[in-house]
């Protein structure tokens, strides 16, 4: 009897696969967004509304940017087409085939700034691209919204050009850019651009496609929230009663004194993470930036409506050929519960870009997806992420919003987790369990990095409340695939207060409690804890303490990192400077290739070739204690 049940199940599951197999081949060219002109006239249209030009290849899934703006665009009725990685060194064919748009061209350099995406914190060139088929490097260029925005100007100069993505998002105004060396100003400035969308652009997209529709030109687009365009010399700033208006130090005053770069950013993070945000100003030579107050935060309906549309989930046919999306294989089969973080992590872009304040989806439409997820041809019963920026933060707002309204923080949790937040995890064990439950789901793992600080709260009555003892304890039991991600980043409380992280003590907390579980459950799990060498206000000894804390909680690490300075980041605004924006003390950071080296070898303490080294930097430092713990 077990036998035939067995043969049974196992022709039903091939079957099931045929089946599916066959839908995915029945998929037509048009379930995807067009790419060439072929595609265009196979849709019967002569004029496109809005042409995409994009630095990563075009895969049609909620977790790439360019794919939700198309189907966005497409949603509202428009027409709308996607150039994916363009040659910028030829004759510019990629970017004259389509024509040019009706209303403008969007231009974005991808999922990541492109100079993250080519270079390591050494500056090393990397040997891998992991959003281009096949990982291939040399798809796009250096400072790619810069380099298309340009181009594009230059062949259609009375085509508006709006700019969107991480990369133009964090250089709208005057930053540090560590791969030049050198402070630039907004990326309007250098890429010629009209208008610029920053963080999450669904709903600014929609006001400009229906003014611009209705024949206004974009030079009058000035006051949709969330966007940033010069001011027409001559002109006065726009009036919007609702709004109040801040100038920051001018680019030239920037360039010319540190300390007052350094200034300027706290009234920049600070309207980036207010609810009733002020409007910035900056003078740029004879010109003005404006930066304009973004949207509220969207709602379950509006953030649900982006990940609802009819996305084919896949990377577009052409690439069949040309092997997988590094990318596109991480997130297959994953489903994104929420956006935007509320940690304020120094060294973190997420709030710069997503926002401080989370944006969840119904419980309904995550569902749905996991079931979509289901239904691929290619799934083999794992879902492999059921996350967002901060896993656990997936309804997460403040009890009392007025009190947000008012709210200057840039953190909810540090250097305490505020009073007025509700950090009830119940909801997301509830999505866990439910997309866990769902028909040919084997295991949903949860492999985004978890806020652990959340999970030992000071007080058991609020622990008990907010079920945190219970998501715990499913999560370690049902959700980690061996290996559980977190990031206490270092170990100094010196340098985790910079980094505004919570104490090291806590990781102690956290990982008692885990152990506790997988002790409980007979399991044999492994915490991996993420830490950064170089940050600054880390000197050489605290990364020595971290090594020598490490290795007493039986930990040989691997994922370790080395600082690397991304626009619009507070760390990044310390390390160029030398000044903390909020309090403009100064603060050390190790900046030569030597100082950076040596900070990472304290991670390696464990290898042959570094122990004579450091028992010698030790000794130099008078830190014999320190010596004796790492290399007894």
């Amino acid at each position: 009897m077990f036998g035939n049940f067995a043969i049974s199940k196992r022709n039903g599951n091939s079957n099931r696969l045929k089946r599916k197999q066959m839908e995915i081949k029945t998929n037509k060219i048009q379930d995807w967004l067009p790419i060439t002109r072929k595609e265009v006239q196979a849709r019967g249209w002569d004029e496109l509304d809005v042409i995409l030009i994009s630095g990563d290849a075009y895969v049609d899934h909620p977790s790439f940017g360019p794919a939700v703006i198309g189907r966005i665009i497409e949603h509202e009725g428009y027409r709308v087409a996607i150039v994916p990685q363009p040659n910028w060194k030829d004759d510019y064919r990629d970017f004259k085939k389509l024509g040019k748009p009706r209303l403008f061209f969007g231009v974005t350099a991808g999922c990541m700034d492109s100079m993250i995406n080519h270079y390591t914190a050494a500056k090393r060139r990397r040997s891998t691209d992991a959003y281009t088929p096949g990982g291939a490097i040399n798809f796009r260029p250096d400072y790619a919204v810069t380099v298309y925005s340009k181009i594009l100007k230059e062949l259609f100069p009375e085509v508006p050009v709006v700019l969107g993505g991480i990369e133009a998002s964090l250089r709208r105004v005057t930053h540090y850019d560590y791969w030049s060396n050198r402070l630039k100003p907004t990326i309007l400035a250098e890429s010629g651009a009209d208008m610029l969308i920053y963080g999450m652009a669904e709903n600014p997209l929609r006001e400009i496609l229906r003014l611009m529709d209705k024949g206004i030109p974009v030079s009058s687009l000035n006051t949709v929230p969330q966007t940033a365009f010069f001011l027409q010399e001559g002109h006065a700033l726009p009036k919007n009663k609702n709004w109040q208006t801040i100038e920051l130090a001018s680019h030239e005053a920037c360039l010319k004194d540190k300390k007052t770069f350094a200034a300027n950013f706290k009234p920049i993070e600070k309207e980036s993470n207010r609810v009733q945000a002020r409007r910035l100003i900056q003078k740029i030579g004879k010109r003005t930036l404006v930066i304009n107050p973004p949207f509220p935060t969207m709602t379950e309906k509006e953030i649900d409506a982006s990940f609802d549309l009819p996305y084919t989930r896949m990377p577009h046919p052409k690439y069949k050929n040309r092997g997988m999306i590094p990318a596109y294989e991480m997130i297959r089969h994953s489903v994104n519960l929420h956006r935007g973080c509320f940690g304020g992590c120094s060294f973190c872009t997420i709030s710069a870009h997503q926002g401080k304040f989370i944006a969840s989806r119904s419980r309904k439409s995550i569902l749905k997806e996991a079931k979509a997820v289901t239904q691929m041809p290619d799934f083999k019963g794992y879902i492999s992420d059921m996350g967002g920026p901060s896993a656990n933060m997936y309804r997460m707002k403040g009890i009392d919003l007025s009190i947000c309204d008012k709210c200057l923080r840039p953190s909810c949790i540090h250097p305490d987790i505020c009073f007025n937040l509700n950090i009830n995890h119940k909801p997301l064990t509830d999505i866990y369990r439910s997309v866990s439950a769902l028909p040919g789901v084997k295991k949903a793992f949860v492999s985004s990095g978890i806020r652990y600080d959340l999970l030992v709260p000071k007080n058991t009555k609020q622990s008990k409340a907010a079920g945190l003892d219970a998501y715990l304890e499913q999560v370690v039991a049902h959700h980690v695939s061996g290996r559980l991600k977190v990031a206490p980043e270092h170990t100094s409380d010196k340098t985790l207060k910079i980094m505004r992280k919570p104490s090291f003590r806590l990781f102690y907390e956290f990982k008692k409690k885990f152990d506790r579980i997988n002790e409980k459950y007979g399991l044999k799990q492994y915490l991996v804890p993420y830490f950064i060498s170089s940050h600054p206000g880390s000197a050489i000894e605290d990364m020595a303490d971290l090594a020598a804390q490490t290795k007493a909680l039986g930990f040989k690490l691997e994922q370790v990192q080395d600082f690397t300075p991304t626009p619009m980041t507070v760390a990044t605004v310390i390390y160029y400077s030398g000044y903390h924006p909020y309090t403009l003390e100064k603060i050390y950071s190790a900046k030569t290739a030597k100082e950076k080296k040596d900070q990472n070898r304290f991670f390696f303490w464990y290898k042959k070739e570094n122990k004579g080294w450091i028992h010698k930097k030790l000794s130099d430092l008078f830190r014999d204690d320190l010596a004796k713990k790492l290399l007894k």
